[in-house]
């Protein structure tokens, strides 16, 4: 007779229930192990590292790594570093000096090759997994965020997950039952994440953005330098009924739906919803609105990331940032010549996404120089080796400070143009000088 999960989920439970380091001997030699985008799992991942004289071969896979017990530092030989999707400080050092692989693919398609091809080259064997503590049903919550935990779960062959306290429940698809988990290790409060000082942004920057978003848009706003401080900056000031469908969401949204400026209430899909795949709570009153609030829906990143998804959205403004653009209208976003420093995330996907949607937008925002405005980040050309995110046939509108640049169905030498005009005045001249060699006069 089948058990009943609802019934026996408390035995379920203490039956997984062990210290770090048990759980730790569930990886074995030869091992990929996965922390998803989002579970940052100290007490495993230390006590993993800590094996590092019973192990070999062993691959870490981690997205946007937060957490290093010591496997990204050079001089081990137990682990292999693989960093998919975005790099952080955390790794940048081991990606950029070769002792870690970097893997680019869609965010919403990571799984394409496994499911559909049946290449396992890129599989999950050990899954770590930050999730609340369980509800009276046996239920846990991913937390803030989702990404692709849940995927990672379903298709990896040991489940580990670490408990936080604090973490809140938070709707749409973000539920795991205690029953998926092949071990379960009780966790502290998780490491502050590693942060950068941030130049503050020029109120103009935001002031451009306002102008290109209307009363009833969904939007998406990626996370970074930039875009991090536009709705604190005012680039939603006075707005009505605005939609979110996002990946990750930023500073000042929540006030906005606790204001009542977001609503959702115009939204072609999850109408009346906060949709993402990660939610930003940078205090714990935020972190309190969230918690089961029905208003904020968690996606796997598989659905918030799809371009279609995206595409389906009626009046979808997709606002990133960018390291440099090109006169061509190139979007630059992962690296500064063959120094990798992020990746792509979901900006691709968003950007396309948008310019798909029936009056959708795409702005990419970025300060027009950097160094105290020694270096332009309008640049004729971009340096070797630089990885192009967003390619030009999807370049839309670019904002700095001293302007806005429309490039959609521009030539290139009318698209140079606008991007001059959009650059630090200290170097348009050089600019223009360039631009006449490469598209004339």
């Amino acid at each position: 007779m089948r058990k009943n999960r609802y019934a026996t989920w408390a035995e379920e439970y203490a039956a997984r229930l062990m210290e770090p380091a048990d759980a730790a001997r569930l990886v074995r030699n030869g091992d990929r192990v996965v922390m998803p985008i989002g579970s940052i799992t100290p007490a495993i991942a230390q006590a993993i590292w800590d094996r590092r004289e019973d192990l070999e071969n062993v691959h870490v896979l981690s997205t946007a790594p937060f957490f290093d017990p010591g496997w990204y530092a050079p001089g081990h030989t137990a682990f292999h570093g693989r960093v998919e999707l975005f790099n952080t400080i955390v790794a940048r050092s081991s990606v950029n000096e070769g002792r870690s692989d970097f893997v680019s693919i869609p965010f919403s398609r990571r799984f394409k090759p496994e499911d559909e091809r049946g290449d396992l080259s890129n599989h999950a064997d050990v899954a770590l997994i930050g999730i609340s503590p369980p509800d009276r049903f046996g239920f846990c919550s991913y937390g803030l965020s989702m990404w692709n935990k849940a995927s990672f779960v379903e298709r990896a062959r040991v489940k580990i997950g670490e408990i936080f306290p604090g973490y809140p429940v938070t709707g749409g698809a973000n539920r795991v039952h205690v029953g998926e988990f092949d071990a379960l290790v009780e966790g502290a409060a998780p490491p502050p994440l590693p942060m950068r000082d941030r130049a503050a942004i020029d109120p103009a920057m935001a002031a451009y953005v306002r102008e290109f978003i209307r009363d009833g848009d969904t939007v998406q706003i990626g996370t970074g330098s930039m875009t991090g401080q536009l709705v604190g900056a005012g680039a939603l000031d006075g707005l009505e009924e605005l939609g979110v469908h996002s990946e990750i969401t930023v500073p000042g949204l929540n006030q906005l739906v606790y204001d009542g400026a977001i609503t959702g209430s115009q939204k072609t899909l999850h109408k009346g919803k906060f949709v993402a795949t990660a939610l930003f709570a940078g205090t714990p009153e935020e972190i309190e609105f969230i918690h089961e609030n029905p208003l904020f829906e968690v996606y796997d990143v598989s659905y918030t990331n799809d371009i279609q998804t995206i595409a389906r959205h009626d009046n979808m403004v997709a606002i990133n940032n960018a390291l440099t653009v090109d006169l061509y209208g190139q979007i630059a976003c992962e690296s500064l010549g063959h120094e990798l420093w992020s990746g792509p995330g979901g900006q691709p996907e968003f950007a396309i996404g948008a310019l798909l949607a029936k009056n959708g937008r795409s702005i990419t925002v970025l300060p027009s120089a950097a160094k105290g405005g020694t270096v332009t980040r309008i640049v004729p050309q971009l340096e070797p080796g630089t990885v192009v995110t967003v390619p030009r046939q999807f370049a839309d509108i670019v904002v700095t400070e001293h302007g806005v640049a429309r490039l959609l169905g521009k030539s290139d030498r009318e698209r140079a143009n606008e991007l001059i005009s959009i650059a630090h005045p200290d170097h348009r001249a050089e600019l223009r000088k360039q631009a006449g060699k490469r598209l004339g006069s």
